[in-house]
């Protein structure tokens, strides 16, 4: 893309791992690229917030025009699926909550110009990755119980004091190990979604973006996942019937696509207050 203000216009675009609130973030980069689209559909594929390290202390304005920019979206009847994941796993008693067009879900499968898409996070791999294949055979409702299973693992794993199953635990184990596990992650995914006649699956979770055509015994799946904008700063676009990596260039892009505007100069302690209100009113409409 030239260095211009026009907007590119996309079908659907996907963005996982984003992890707000943490100071690896890319923030900034990403509300540039955010601002230099128009899309139709957005799929948040998880880890968008990082409750798990939130702290009022760390919340930089930018990472709040980043949820701005996603309610602008929103707000301008842009249809965006927040997809639960790990690190904001706390979204997942407010799963089918709906505020204009955005709404919460553990899971999202569209029809993309006749063909069917499965999106889910993925972090729930982590700790039935062996148990995952005989739970395909359950469909829609398969997912949702690995979420099940997954929490009641991790409240096991918390009440000895071991903390919650995470890929970095694995990732820090051994270049070999995060390897394998990545291989055994895209294989499970992509059997799963064979079983269930799915044409796409779309991930998030591992931080390794990825497009590829996965095959078995029962047949094929074009496995997709959108990488993260921690280190990779990357997103997955559907446009015109066609799938690609979206990469992050700094070259691409001017300064006017990333401001900080006088409605948006909130200090730390306001914002962490809006936030928190945000999720009270939430919980609240749900009940």
């Amino acid at each position: 893309m030239s260095q211009s203000n026009l907007k590119r216009s996309i079908d659907l675009v996907v963005l996982s791992d984003i992890h707000l609130g943490t100071r690896g973030c890319h923030a900034k980069e990403l509300l540039k690229y955010m601002k230099s689209i128009d899309p139709q559909k957005v799929i948040l594929n998880g880890d968008i917030v990082d409750i798990w390290q939130f702290k009022k202390s760390y919340f930089p304005k930018a990472h709040m025009q980043v949820i701005k920019q996603i309610a602008n979206w929103a707000t301008k009847g842009v249809k965006v699926y927040y997809v639960t994941g790990n690190h904001d796993e706390m979204l997942r008693k407010f799963v089918g909550f709906e505020m204009g067009s955005l709404k919460i879900v553990n899971k999202v499968v569209l029809k993309l110009n006749g063909k069917k898409a499965w999106f889910f996070h993925g972090d729930v791999f982590d700790v039935t990755m062996q148990h995952s294949k005989w739970l395909a055979k359950l469909g829609a409702n398969g997912y949702d119980l690995l979420i099940l299973i997954n929490r009641l693992v991790n409240h096991i794993s918390m009440k000895l004091g071991k903390g919650k199953i995470s890929l970095s635990k694995r990732i820090k184990n051994s270049v070999k190990g995060a390897v394998k596990f990545i291989n055994d992650f895209e294989t499970v995914a992509a059997d799963i979604a064979i079983s269930n006649n799915y044409d796409f699956v779309v991930c998030g979770h591992i931080h390794q973006p990825e497009m590829r055509l996965i095959k078995n015994e029962e047949g094929e799946v074009l496995y997709l996942n959108s990488g993260d904008w921690i280190e990779n700063l990357t997103a997955l676009e559907f446009n015109n019937k066609t799938w690609s990596i979206y990469k992050y260039d700094d070259a691409h892009y001017t300064d006017d696509h990333f401001q900080i505007t006088p409605d948006q100069e909130y200090n730390n302690k306001e914002l962490f207050a809006k936030l928190v209100a945000e999720f009270k009113l939430m919980e609240l409409t749900k009940s």
